[in-house]
């Protein structure tokens, strides 16, 4: 079996006070607030897409049931002018009057159903639109969480192995990293794959 050797006290002292050792440790705390902001940010975009998502799909169904209400509306409309022009020729003049002002009451009730809908409609695109924009974000931070992880992984090893090339290589996944949760939070660029 071999030998594990544990290192003495004053030398993991002296490791301790060595300035890269602290350098590290300290640009590692603030990857560690990157990736806390950038995970809010990314669980922010994910609550503000389904709640979008739930609003939308709200105002749809009141937009069905508003296009319900103006097609019965339009078909007693309808219904009632077929009648009205069967019969009118025999009809007393108070029965034709209300005939004509149920006819025209349909009428003006379809007219306000069809330009309350136009409403609810531009509501619901308005909200399927940022549904759309934070689905968008999501995959910026989703991405930049994975690098900021990877950033302080490859810091803390570059402190165990005094790299100095462990460490630029997490220098780079944190730049990455933080560019995408910039580009989450604000959508400056678009990028195919995401």
């Amino acid at each position: 079996m071999s030998e594990v050797e544990i290192p003495e006290t004053e030398k993991l002292e002296g490791e301790k006070s060595k300035p890269f050792t602290k350098r590290v440790a300290l640009v590692t705390a603030c990857y560690a607030v990157c990736l806390a902001i950038t995970s809010l940010g990314g669980s922010n975009a994910m609550k503000e897409m389904l709640l979008a998502q739930q609003q939308a799909s709200d105002q749809w169904g009141y937009y069905q049931a508003k296009a319900l209400r103006e097609h019965l509306y339009q078909s007693q409309r309808a219904l009632m002018e077929n009648d009205f022009f069967e019969r009118s020729p025999s009809m007393r003049p108070e029965i034709r009057q209300r005939f004509e002002r149920l006819i025209k009451k349909f009428g003006e009730e379809e007219t306000r159903f069809r330009n309350e809908k136009k409403e609810i409609e531009k509501e619901a695109r308005k909200l399927e639109n940022e549904r759309d924009l934070n689905r968008s974000k999501d995959p910026y931070f989703d991405f930049a969480e994975v690098l900021l992880q990877i950033a302080i992984i490859l810091a803390s090893i570059s402190i165990l192995a005094f790299s100095k090339p462990i460490f630029l290589a997490s220098l780079a996944a944190a730049g990455l990293g933080c560019f995408l949760s910039f580009n989450g939070f604000f959508l400056v660029f678009r990028f195919p794959l995401f």
